[in-house]
Parts: structure tokens; C-alpha cells; sequence
């Protein structure tokens, strides 16, 4: 394979030239440009580096918007240059598309599914296999979206993440085509203005996402369309024929405006909206220049980025299930040694799927007929489908795992009656309502006997973790209360989260619930949360099977707000004669519990992941002194499971038989209940005032 000659002009670059002003100018071949490819090495080579590890490329993932405006460009040029000459075919287009496409997209999920088959664990495996139909059936983008919630899988867990932004291509590729058309049509010399005004209104759409919205703003059509029409308003307007000056120049402008995003950008820069403005234009500008000749060209049009940029397709798609999978086999995140071996494997698989994937299949005597790429990709989809149906149903296939493996990993599943849809809201799926709290349609947590609850048990998901404890501690002593909670959302009527999304989502709820508090009257109201992320605004970094307790965790003082709203809801509270009682939060495991002792079984490996005491009283010292303060001020008991969890050194993640955490902070049911005397002398205290009785 010689890469020092120019490959071959290929179909889809052979396309008619065609000019939008105020009516399309006459038709010119496109001869093949060497300088797109370029560009497309341009585009892969920082998302490889910044996804292996590679800081320095800090705004790496910007090459997929460099792809984005690419392919508007080169898709418009051929729905234009088929219109123009009145041989533009629906079918011929799709079909082409899917030549393209589907081989080795079709070859790459085949094999990450065979190496999830082997590598992951049951629940693991239910997350992938629901994402081999999204990606298959191209709304990856959408179901990554709707997958971003609190108890979801983490992005590097994800070996098909990255068939999102295939996905916001194929949904463009749906519309483009009959929107061009009917623009040719019948608004002609408005083609200009309608790509325009699309292009406008996508973009303002983009930026109040990005605020409002930013899971949306970043997987969805809407909000990223207008970077592919750019492409599309670049194949439209005239160019005029510049001088070698101009066209070097134009084309640096765009080199320095993608280089300043790969390089300045962070994965904390608010995008896309008008973040993504600045590598998007510097493509245009790219694109729109032409540059052949002259000081600049060699950087885009040398052998080594031409060869790239034709594998860059192929290198996409392989290089992120590569990196998913070496990091669950190792266990632990890339160093850079293995993250330079990433980068060398993603470039050899790349190459090998182009030379014996893509390129059989686009070109020469073994490229399969239209009836034979329709009947493929038809059995493609349906095994897609098939797949991921059947992994669901089996969840998972947990009888792959010997029984001692399966026994300890099915502390997953033990989420308790208290996380059921009956009792608890999660972010993105059914479950209380404030309807239901306003009608009291609520769970029974303690003993269940008649009369009124002597208690309300208040909080977000850790709470409803803890909430067998309490459970056990109220059967005890004959009480009973009733519960609710919602992920994300912590006992705090006016509190401030710095996210908006969250705000408006656990306001009308801590508002529902303040009603509920105020029509019954509740004695007791235990307050739990995961106060550790509220007063620090941030998780445990790297969480699930890359965690590592030597580093230190997040302790930035974000406990103003938190401190400020429990004085005053407690204030409240006591106010109307309720006793507020505060609950510390556990420690948080960090390991995704089950799952690395259950791989830790499997390797017959001694994996001790008791957390060390220490790192525990540095992550909560602060929350704690927040709730130590607040209970001080206003006279409130205490509740403080730790010492059931914790020796003088370390705290335990399995007791005996019994794996106290189902993830990597969150109790598992039958863990929790272990740690109901911490909550014995609350009872008693209820039990002693008569509370009973009230």
C-alpha cells in the first residue's frame, strides 16, 4: 500500500461543483482534494489522543465538529450536484451512505459485543446490549442522552459511546436530502438564505442548551445541526478564484482557529454552542480555501495526512472499543506507556479495516450488489436488535459467572423495596410524583401497624439507600413512619445547586414535600443526603473499576448554600414543633463493589478494597462539620452510621457474606440493614417522647 501517490478519485468525491447565488451557477467537476483528507487526519488524530489519556490535547474532542462540517459540506455537494443535473436518486444516495458506513461499524460492534460477552458483568452487559440497537438503529445519541442519569453506567464503561455522533450524521443524512430537494424545487434562489436561517436558529438553540440543558446540548440533532450546515452553507456560496496568497492564508486562519481549540479547550469548557463556533469555522475556512499549493498545503496535503484522513473513519470507530476494554481488562486507567500502545493499535486496526473492510466493500469486484447491501444490512439490524432484546431479558446472562462470582455480584440487584417506583423518583424514569406526595400515595417505612407515622424519612438516592436501616431500627421499636426521596435531591426546600437542571427539577418536589411535612405534622423528620457531593459539588473522581483512594478527593468549599438551607429548613421545622434529625452520610466505597469483588473471585485474586479510615474523615470532614453546625445551632440529634462501618483504620465494603454497597456509594439492602443500631437510639428517643401517641 503506497501512500507517497495520491489515491484514486473516489465516487462520492466526484461530484458536481455547485454554486448558490441567488440561483446555482453552472456545473463543474470536483476533482479529488488531498487537502479533506488532511483535514480529516486533522479531525482524528486529536479525539485519539485526548480519549487515550493525552492532556496536552486538552480540546481534543473537537475534531468531531471538524468532521460535522465536512460532511454538511460534502453531502450538499452531492445532493446539489445531482439535483442540477436532474439525476439525484433517494435510493442511490442511501445506498451509498450505507456502503460506506454500515461494513465496518457492523464489523466493529461485532466484536465489542463478543469481548463484552467475556469481559463484562450481567448488569455491565445490559447497558452495552442496549446500546448495540441505539447504535445500530442510529439514535445512539439520543439513547446516550437519556442514559446520562445518576445511576447510569459511566462514560468509560461505554464502548459504543462514541456511535453517537455517527448517529446525529444519519439523522442529518434523513433530513438533508428531501429538504434540499424541496428547496431546489421550489425555493431555489432562497437555498442561501434558508441554510442561513436554519444555521442561526440551530446555533442560538445550541448556546441556550448548552446552558439549560447541556446533556441535550451535546448528544442532539437540533443543537449540533448547524455545525453540518455549515459545511452545507460552505458548498453553496460562490468562491471566488483567489490567488495562492489568499487561499494559503485562509487556510492557516482555520489550521490556528482549530489548533487554538485542541489545545486551549478543556473538558470543562461550556459546549458546543459558541465554544464549538471557533473549530467549526476554522474548517469552513479550510474547506473553503481549497488550498493546493503554496507554504501551508504541505501541512494538509504530505502522504502521512492524506493516509490518515482516508482511515480516519476506520480509526474512529475502532479506537474507542479499544480503549474500554483494555482499561476493564487492566483494571485501571492508562498510563502512558498503554495509552501510547492505544494510540499504535487504533492506527493499525484503522488501517486493516479500511485496506479489508471498507474498501471491498465500496470498491472492486467484491463489492456486494444493491440487493445484496440491502439483504446484509437488513440481517444486520435484526441481529443488532435481536442481541440486545435478548441480553436484556436474560439480564445480562448472570449464570456466565461461577457461583460464588454470581453469588457476591448479585449485591447489584439488591437495591431493597425502597428504590421501587412505588417509593422513589429517580431523574429519567417513572416513579413518585408530586402528585402522589400531595395525595399521599407514599411508602410505609418501619412498623406497619395503624395510626399516624411518627416519622418522615427525607432525602435524595442515599436515603432511600440507608432506608432499610431505619426500617429495621423503627420494627425494633414498634414505630413507623412513611418515606420519600428523589435521586439528586437533598432535603433542601431553597437549596442551591449551581445547576439549573437540578434546581428546577427537586424544587416543585422539597416543595411537595415541605406540604406534606406541614399537613401531617410529622414529630421526626430524618433528613439524609449525600452530603459529601453537595458540599464539594463534585463525586469521587474516577469511579467504578478505575478508582484509586491514594489520590485525594475533591474537598473544594461549596458548603455555603448547604449550610445556609438546612438553618433554615430546620428553623422551620423546629418552628412547628417538628424535630429535625440529621443523618451523616456512609462512606463512599469508590469501587464499584460487587463488581470488582466479583472479578476479584473470578481471578481467584485476594482483592482487599477496605477504604482506609483517613481518606473517609478527609472526603467528609466538611459536610460534616456543616451538619455538626447546624445541629449545634438549633438543638438536633444526630444520626451517624460510620462507626458501624468503620474500624480504627479502615472501612469495610463487605461483612462476613453480606457486600454492603451495590455500586460505588450507594448501600445495598441487606448492607444497610446491618447498620440499624446506628439508628437505635433515635428510635428509642421517639419511642420515650410519646411520639406514639401525638
Amino acid at each position: 500500500m503506497g501512500i507517497a501517490k495520491a489515491p484514486p478519485k473516489e465516487k462520492g468525491q466526484q461530484i458536481a461543483e455547485a454554486h448558490v447565488t441567488g440561483t446555482i451557477s453552472s456545473n463543474r467537476m470536483l476533482t479529488y482534494r488531498p487537502d479533506l483528507d488532511g483535514l480529516r487526519a486533522l479531525a482524528i488524530l486529536p479525539v485519539l489522543l485526548f480519549h487515550a489519556g493525552f492532556s496536552v490535547v486538552s480540546g481534543g474532542y473537537v475534531g468531531v465538529d471538524v468532521f460535522f462540517v465536512l460532511s454538511g459540506y460534502l453531502m450538499t455537494r452531492i445532493i446539489l450536484g445531482g439535483l442540477e443535473t436532474d439525476s439525484f436518486s433517494f435510493v442511490d444516495f442511501y445506498l451509498r451512505r450505507a456502503r460506506r458506513i454500515f461494513p465496518a461499524l457492523f464489523a466493529m460492534i461485532a466484536c465489542s459485543s463478543v469481548a463484552a460477552w467475556f469481559l463484562f458483568m450481567p448488569e455491565e452487559l445490559e447497558y452495552y446490549a442496549r446500546s448495540v440497537a441505539a447504535s445500530a438503529l442510529f439514535y445512539a445519541n439520543v439513547h446516550f442522552q437519556r442514559e446520562s442519569g445518576y445511576f447510569d453506567l459511566a462514560a468509560d464503561m461505554k464502548p459504543l459511546l462514541h456511535t453517537w455522533s455517527l448517529a446525529v450524521e444519519e439523522q442529518f443524512y434523513l433530513l438533508l436530502p428531501l429538504a434540499m430537494t424541496l428547496c431546489f424545487r421550489f425555493a431555489r434562489r432562497r437555498i442561501l438564505h434558508i441554510v442561513i436561517a436554519t444555521a442561526v436558529i440551530s446555533f442560538a438553540v445550541s448556546q441556550w442548551s448548552v446552558a439549560n440543558s447541556p446533556e441535550k446540548a451535546f448528544y442532539l440533532l437540533y443543537s449540533r445541526v448547524w455545525e453540518l450546515l455549515l459545511g452545507s452553507l460552505v458548498a453553496v456560496l460562490p468562491r471566488p478564484a483567489y490567488r495562492m496568497i489568499t487561499t494559503n492564508a485562509l487556510t492557516a486562519a482555520g489550521l490556528i482557529a482549530i489548533l487554538i481549540s485542541i489545545f486551549l479547550y478543556t473538558k470543562d469548557t461550556p459546549f458546543p454552542g459558541v465554544a464549538a463556533a471557533l473549530p467549526c469555522l476554522g474548517a469552513a475556512l479550510i474547506i473553503h480555501a481549497s488550498c493546493q499549493t503554496g507554504f501551508v498545503s504541505p501541512i494538509l496535503n504530505n502522504p502521512i495526512s492524506i493516509f490518515v484522513g482516508r482511515i480516519s473513519y476506520s480509526v474512529y470507530l475502532w479506537h474507542w472499543p479499544l480503549i474500554v476494554f483494555l482499561r476493564y481488562f487492566l483494571g485501571h486507567a492508562l498510563n502512558v506507556e498503554w495509552s501510547l500502545f492505544v494510540v499504535v493499535m487504533s492506527l493499525g486496526l484503522g488501517a486493516l479495516s479500511w485496506r479489508f473492510i471498507e474498501q471491498p466493500m465500496r470498491h472492486g469486484p467484491r463489492a456486494p450488489s444493491k440487493l445484496a447491501l440491502i439483504g446484509a444490512s437488513s440481517c444486520a439490524f435484526i441481529l443488532a436488535v435481536l442481541f440486545s432484546n435478548v441480553v436484556q431479558d436474560k439480564q445480562g446472562f448472570p449464570n456466565r459467572l461461577p457461583d460464588q462470582a454470581l453469588r457476591i455480584y448479585e449485591a447489584t440487584y439488591d437495591r431493597g423495596k425502597f428504590f421501587s417506583q412505588k417509593c422513589f423518583a429517580e431523574a429519567n424514569t417513572p416513579g413518585i410524583s408530586t402528585d402522589d406526595i400531595e395525595h399521599d400515595r407514599l411508602c410505609t417505612i418501619g412498623a406497619d401497624k395503624p395510626g399516624p407515622p411518627q416519622f418522615l424519612l427525607w432525602g435524595d438516592s442515599h436515603a432511600a439507600a440507608i432506608a432499610p436501616a431505619i426500617d429495621r431500627a423503627a420494627r425494633e421499636f414498634g414505630l413507623t413512619g412513611t418515606f420519600v426521596a428523589k435521586a439528586s435531591c437533598p432535603p433542601l426546600p431553597d437549596g442551591d445547586f449551581a445547576q439549573s437542571s437540578i434546581d428546577e427539577i427537586c424544587k416543585p418536589y422539597n416543595d411537595a414535600v415541605m406540604a406534606l411535612i406541614k399537613r401531617h405534622k410529622y414529630p421526626y423528620v430524618f433528613m439524609a443526603g449525600y452530603w459529601p457531593k453537595y458540599v464539594h459539588r463534585a463525586e469521587l473522581p474516577s469511579q467504578g473499576i478505575f478508582f484509586d483512594p491514594t489520590k485525594p478527593p475533591p474537598l473544594e468549599d461549596h458548603s455555603a448554600p448547604i449550610r445556609d438551607g438546612l438553618m433554615r429548613v430546620t428553623a422551620e421545622l423546629k418552628a412547628q414543633n417538628i424535630i429535625p434529625v440529621l443523618i451523616f452520610d456512609v462512606p463512599e466505597a469508590g469501587y464499584a463493589v460487587p463488581e470488582v469483588l466479583a472479578k476479584a473471585e473470578l481471578s481467584d485474586k485476594s482483592f482487599d478494597i477496605a477504604l482506609p479510615l483517613s481518606f473517609t474523615r478527609q472526603r467528609q470532614a466538611l459536610s460534616r462539620k456543616v451538619l455538626e453546625d447546624v445541629a449545634k445551632a438549633n438543638d438536633l440529634p444526630l444520626a451517624d452510621p460510620l462507626k458501624e462501618i468503620c474500624d480504627d483504620t479502615k472501612c469495610r465494603l463487605i461483612v462476613g457474606d453480606t457486600v454492603l454497597y451495590r455500586d460505588k456509594d450507594h448501600l445495598s439492602s441487606k448492607g444497610a440493614a446491618i447498620l440499624s443500631p446506628a439508628f437505635g437510639p433515635i428510635m428509642e428517643q421517639i419511642k420515650r417522647s410519646g411520639a406514639s401517641g401525638q
